[in-house]
C-alpha cells in the first residue's frame, strides 16, 4: 500500500488518462474530508472546503497530476416497476427517501417497510444490487436525505419548525414520523 498525495481538485469531466479508481457507495460519495482507497490499494486524503456529493464529479486531480476516478459502488437496492409509477413515487417522496428516476422504473435503497409499502400499492418490486444514483434536489445541489426548511420568518434560532404532510407530522429537528393528529378526527 503507498500514500499517494492528497486531492488538488474535483474533476467534472474526464481527463486523458486515468491512474485508478475508487469505488464509493451512495453515503460515501458525500464527503468533506477523508482518506479514500484506491482498487490498486493506494490512500489519499480528500480535504474539500465542505461537504460535497461527488455524485456529479468524474473523480480527483491529486497534487502530483494523477487522476483518480470515481465510481458508484454497487449496493442492495429495490427496483420498482408497475403502472402507476407516478403514485409510488409520490408515496416514496412523502418519506424523503432518496430515489433513482428511470423510464419505466424507480429504484430505492433496500427498505422492508417501503418494499412492503410499495407491494400493497401494487407496485412490482425486485431486490437487485447495483449502483444508486438517485435525483438530486429540486434545484440541482444537495442530496434528497431529508431537508431543512431554514428558519420561519420572525422566528429565533433554535425555533423548532413543524410542518405536517398528508399523512404524518414532521419535526423537523426529529427523525421520527409522528400521526396527524388532524387526520385521525
Amino acid at each position: 500500500m503507498t500514500d499517494l498525495p492528497p486531492v488538488r481538485r474535483l474533476l467534472h469531466d474526464a481527463p486523458a488518462t486515468c491512474n485508478d479508481v475508487v469505488v464509493l457507495t451512495y453515503d460515501d460519495r458525500l464527503m468533506r474530508r477523508k482518506r479514500l482507497l484506491t482498487v490498486q490499494g493506494d490512500g489519499f486524503l480528500v480535504d474539500l472546503p465542505e461537504a460535497t456529493s461527488l455524485d456529479a464529479v468524474w473523480g480527483f486531480e491529486l497534487e502530483d497530476c494523477r487522476n483518480i476516478q470515481v465510481l458508484a459502488a454497487e449496493e442492495p437496492v429495490l427496483e420498482i416497476t408497475g403502472p402507476d409509477l407516478a403514485r409510488y413515487a409520490w408515496h416514496i417522496g412523502n418519506r424523503h427517501t432518496p430515489c433513482q428516476v428511470e423510464p419505466g422504473r424507480l429504484v430505492i435503497r433496500a427498505d422492508h417497510v417501503l418494499e412492503a409499502m410499495l407491494r400493497q400499492l401494487g407496485a412490482g418490486v425486485v431486490a437487485r444490487s447495483e449502483p444508486f444514483a438517485p435525483e438530486v434536489g429540486a434545484y440541482g445541489m444537495g442530496r434528497p436525505m431529508g431537508h431543512d426548511h431554514g428558519l420561519d420568518e420572525g422566528h429565533a434560532p433554535g425555533h423548532k419548525h413543524v410542518h405536517f404532510h398528508s399523512s404524518h407530522r414532521h419535526d423537523d429537528d426529529d427523525d421520527e414520523d409522528e400521526p396527524d393528529p388532524a387526520a385521525e378526527a
